[in-house]
């Protein structure tokens, strides 16, 4: 349930909910939106519903949350959320586009990528110190040496990191050099390792699940924002269907479905939808149509040589004129997209 306080409810009264909620046996969640505070309210379902609280000083009035998820419901917080990392927000009008290998290779080649795609117009290096790969004798990334890589890469350029953490006990190694931390597809429903990012305070950025639904999607997100992490990130990348001429089947409705059912933002990674740097173009494209909050592309400086992906991996030079026809796109829908180049 939600707790809508009065506009011009008073600390002392939202705290007064809180703890009365808290010896209920809920756990309140305190959300601030442009106008008022919504306290979210978690606990068994088996709990009666607590009318009495409309009477309580600061309330408005108590409302359930039909959905099953609830602390990532646009019921819960009607705004769209913002996600702040460093200078760059995600989720306003501005689009966000983070760029960078699949996996971190070598000093060299990161620098390289790194100094291009923010010359395009990039904000966010994505690179893959720890990889998860289907085949355990492929390349599984530089580990601990790749993080400490992508911070020198960061104070060499100004642009903040999303990396992913595959383990529990590895979230506390990536927090300490990432600014996003990323769960993969393949996690998405491991449920022990969203809590420890819940638990972490850094932003997360959730990729949603091989075959699973935009419910199971956005009940993952759940599990992150219930430790009280509102930091969330949502990236359709795909799903899996009958169909082969593709590594993924983009579900492009699923933007402005968790547009209506979230307050959370959603960005599009084309690059796995569609497994050809062929096809990230045109999946971009659509993406920004559809109202996705930005991108997340990879790029190599050699395509053919690298490590893993090399077949779905833009150029520097198909990045920037894919960055200057996004940056039309957005215009045409309402929105803006640096492009420096």
């Amino acid at each position: 349930m939600i707790i809508v306080m009065q506009a011009e409810a008073d600390q002392d009264q939202i705290q007064d909910v809180e703890a009365q909620l808290s010896r209920m046996g809920f756990t309140p969640h305190r959300i601030k939106g442009v106008l008022r505070t919504v306290i979210g309210a978690v606990g068994d379902p088996k709990i009666v519903y607590p009318t009495s609280l409309e009477r309580l000083p600061g309330v408005d009035k108590v409302l359930p949350v039909t959905a099953p998820y609830q602390l990532v419901s646009r019921q819960v917080k009607p705004d769209d959320s913002l996600i702040r990392v460093g200078d760059t927000v995600i989720g306003g009008e501005a689009l966000v586009v983070m760029a960078g290998p699949c996996a971190v290779e070598s000093w060299d080649h990161l620098i390289t990528v790194a100094r291009q795609v923010k010359l395009s117009g990039a904000s966010i290096l994505r690179g893959g110190a720890f990889k998860p790969r289907t085949s355990p004798y492929s390349f599984q990334g530089l580990e601990h040496e790749g993080l400490k890589l992508l911070a020198r890469a960061r104070e060499e350029t100004g642009l903040t990191i999303v990396t992913e953490v595959l383990t529990p006990q590895e979230v506390e190694l990536v927090a300490r050099y990432a600014d996003i931390i990323q769960i993969g597809a393949r996690n998405m429903q491991n449920f022990s390792l969203l809590r420890e990012v819940g638990r972490c305070g850094k932003p997360v950025l959730l990729k949603r699940g091989l075959a699973s639904t935009v419910e199971e999607w956005l009940m993952a997100a759940e599990y992150i924002l219930a430790e009280k992490n509102y930091q969330v990130i949502l990236c359709e990348r795909g799903i899996r269907t009958f169909e082969n001429s593709t590594r993924s089947t983009l579900d492009i409705s699923s933007v402005p479905q968790i547009k209506q059912l979230s307050h959370l933002p959603v960005i599009v990674d084309p690059s796995h939808a569609g497994g050809s740097w062929r096809l990230v173009l045109p999946l971009s494209l659509a993406a920004i149509a559809s109202g996705a909050d930005g991108l997340m592309v990879e790029v190599h400086h050699k395509p053919a040589e690298a490590f893993c992906d090399g077949g779905q991996s833009l150029t520097p030079e198909n990045f920037a004129s894919m960055m200057s026809a996004a940056a039309r796109v957005a215009a045409a829908v309402g929105r803006s997209l640096p492009v420096v180049c």
